[in-house]
C-alpha cells in the first residue's frame, strides 16, 4: 500500500511538472511568432503580449524563454520536427535557391577566370614564337648563330660588345646578356628586328 501511494505520488509529481514546465518554452533557431503561435494554438498577440515583444518587429531569440499563455506539453524542438509549418519550408526553398544562385554565380566566374586564362595564355604563346623566331633571325644576321664569331670588339652569336659581356663570353651569359640588352632597348625581340630591318643593326 505505501509502495503504491508513493508511485502514485511520484506519478503526480512527474505529471505536475510537466505542466510546470510546459508554460515556459525555449524558442529555437528560425522559429517565429507566428510559428510558435500556430504551434501551441495561441494567438500571436498573447504571445507578444505575454512576453513584452515588439508586435512593430515581432522579434524573438533563439535560446530565450517564452511564455506560451494557454501552456502544452511539446517543445518548440519537437513541434518543429513534427509539425513542419508553410513559413519553415518558404525559408527552406529560398535558401535553397539562394544557395543555387550562389553556385551559378561560382560556376560563372570560374568559367570567365578559365576564358581569360586561356586568352593569356595563348598571347603569350604567340608573342613569346614571335620574340623566338626575331631573335634567331637576329643571331643569323649578326653571326650565322656562332657563339663564337668575332668581328673586331663584337663578339659572339648576338654580336654583343665586349664591354657589355664584361668578360665573360659563355652561352649562357651571351643569352643573358642580349635579353636584357633587347629588353631595354626595344622592349622586345620583335620591335629589335623592326629595328634592324630598317637601319641594318639593333
Amino acid at each position: 500500500m505505501l509502495m503504491f501511494t508513493t508511485a502514485g505520488a511520484a506519478g503526480l509529481f512527474l505529471v505536475g511538472a510537466q505542466q510546470a514546465q510546459a508554460a515556459t518554452v525555449t524558442a529555437q533557431s528560425g522559429d517565429t511568432v507566428s510559428e510558435l503561435a500556430e504551434k501551441y494554438g495561441v494567438s500571436i498577440d498573447s504571445i507578444e503580449t505575454a512576453n513584452k515583444i515588439n508586435a512593430t518587429t515581432h522579434l524573438i531569440f533563439a535560446g530565450q524563454q517564452y511564455e506560451i499563455p494557454d501552456g502544452t506539453t511539446t517543445s518548440t524542438a519537437q513541434a518543429a520536427t513534427t509539425t513542419p509549418t508553410a513559413n519553415t519550408q518558404a525559408t527552406t526553398t529560398t535558401q535553397s535557391a539562394q544557395a543555387t544562385q550562389a553556385a551559378q554565380a561560382q560556376q560563372q566566374a570560374s568559367a570567365a577566370q578559365a576564358t581569360q586564362a586561356a586568352t593569356t595564355s595563348t598571347a603569350s604563346s604567340t608573342t613569346s614564337s614571335s620574340d623566338a623566331a626575331a631573335k634567331a633571325w637576329i643571331a643569323n644576321k649578326e653571326s650565322g648563330g656562332s657563339y663564337t664569331a668575332t668581328n673586331g670588339q663584337y663578339i659572339g652569336k648576338y654580336q654583343l660588345s665586349s664591354s657589355y659581356l664584361n668578360g665573360d663570353y659563355s652561352a649562357a651569359n651571351q643569352e643573358a646578356v642580349a635579353n636584357n640588352y633587347v629588353t631595354s632597348r626595344y622592349g622586345s625581340w620583335t620591335a629589335a628586328q623592326s629595328f634592324w630591318q630598317s637601319n641594318g643593326w639593333y
